[in-house]
């Protein structure tokens, strides 16, 4: 089975692109040029993709001919803006980029007839989030109150629209949460920031330590869109599916910043960043329980071991390890999870 990955080159990108070499399939990518540092460049990934399509998905016509050039059986859209901090920075690029990219990307699939099956990702943060202490439901109202939510809100009931209106390869939502792994550079996220300064022996300093986050490794979570994928192509699967942790996994963020110290070692340890800062939501997770009981999916990986993983990753690359090494060790231990 062919795929093609849009956002490739990002933090979720490279670890389902190893994912799905490791069970077998054939992998294009489209995306932005990679950032300094990044899992991709780190993991040699170019060297192991069928093609590799760098295209902004603002543009159109572009994305259509990758798209076609590509010819593959299935599409997982990721690629988009995915940093809230950055969405009050960069306001017209984050809807631009995930609302209007999306349409580009479901024009482009329209346009393929070699494509079997479309996964759209969103976000958690599509609900209209009330603080409520359940997670939210896949019929839960959408909205967004920072640009970055408002626009993956926008990307969603785009979708929702879209299958409606214009009926074509079988096309889902996957509603990821908020995942952690080894390789995220990404700005203003917290792991990738508790790993970087441990490793310069600095003390990183946390904007909001009692906010709390559903955490889940990004292998649980990816797993997640190719159980979904299979479903689409088995003729089933249509509609919106929440993949995010158990109750069990929704921690503070400060509860987070001590283990990761913990297992880091050395005497890390985290401060508090004094001052205003924009708004992010307290309290958001998801009630996966319909991809439970109607996909078979679970999460593999608890709350601990989500966080074990990921600063095992970084510390063993800090110190030395290939990155595209350890990716794949860990690939292959969360495979063997019964």
């Amino acid at each position: 089975m062919h795929y093609l990955v849009t956002g490739h080159t990002g933090f979720k990108g490279p670890w389902l692109t190893l994912l799905l070499l490791s069970r077998g399939h054939r992998v294009s990518g489209l995306a932005l040029d990679p950032a300094e540092g990044s899992l991709f460049n780190r993991a040699r990934l170019a060297d192991q993709l069928v093609s590799d399509f760098r295209v902004d998905i603002r543009d159109a016509e572009a994305t259509a001919a990758a798209v076609s050039a590509a010819a593959p059986d299935v599409v997982v859209h990721m690629a988009a803006q995915s940093l809230v901090r950055e969405s009050y920075r960069n306001p017209r690029y984050t809807y631009e980029t995930n609302a209007i990219g999306t349409l580009n990307m479901l024009e482009a699939v329209a346009a393929t007839p070699s494509v079997r099956a479309h996964v759209v990702i969103t976000t958690d943060k599509v609900y209209r989030n009330v603080d409520q202490e359940a997670g939210y439901v896949e019929t839960d109202p959408l909205g967004g109150d920072d640009p970055y939510s408002a626009s993956k809100a926008m990307a969603d009931l785009l979708t929702q629209s879209w299958v409606r209106s214009f009926p074509g390869s079988p096309t889902a939502i996957a509603r990821g949460g908020n995942v952690i792994g080894g390789g995220d550079i990404s700005r203003d996220r917290l792991l990738p920031d508790l790993v970087a300064a441990y490793a310069n022996g600095r003390a990183p300093q946390l904007r909001f330590p009692r906010a709390v986050r559903p955490w889940q490794h990004v292998l649980d979570c990816l797993n997640g869109y190719l159980t979904l994928t299979d479903a689409l192509l088995d003729g089933s699967g249509s509609g919106q599916w929440n993949f995010g942790p158990g109750r069990e996994s929704f921690v503070e963020v400060a509860r987070v910043a001590t283990l990761a110290a913990e297992l880091w070692g050395g005497g890390a340890r985290w401060d508090l960043q004094e001052g205003d800062h924009p708004h992010e939501a307290n309290l958001l997770a998801l009630d996966a329980t319909k991809a439970q009981h109607e996909l078979g999916w679970r999460n593999r990986l608890g709350f601990r071991d989500a966080v074990a993983w990921t600063v095992d990753w970084a510390r063993r690359v800090h110190r030395g390890a290939d990155a595209l090494a350890v990716t794949e060790e860990q690939i292959a231990a969360f495979e063997a999870i019964e």
